[in-house]
């Protein structure tokens, strides 16, 4: 079943998350199908130090096979 994890820069409200968790499954599901009952989210907030020197190198540059999107920037 898809699983979804999100990694966020800190400071986006409960409802924010919230709301993106939402469009998130409603995208996947017009593309992927499967109901609602199928998916899960978790959603993580990160420093902006903590992006620099995990998430950048490891989960982004570090994960280049699964990368679908790369970000416009560099660190």
């Amino acid at each position: 079943m898809p699983h979804f994890e999100i990694k966020l820069l800190e400071g986006k409200t409960e409802e924010q998350k919230q709301q993106l968790a939402e469009k998130v499954i409603s995208a996947a599901q017009e593309v992927i199908g499967y109901g609602d009952e199928s998916y899960s989210v978790t959603i993580e907030d990160f420093t902006g130090a903590d992006w620099k020197t995990i998430v950048y190198p490891n989960d982004i540059l570090g994960r280049k096979d699964i990368l679908y999107k790369a970000p416009g920037y560099e660190m």
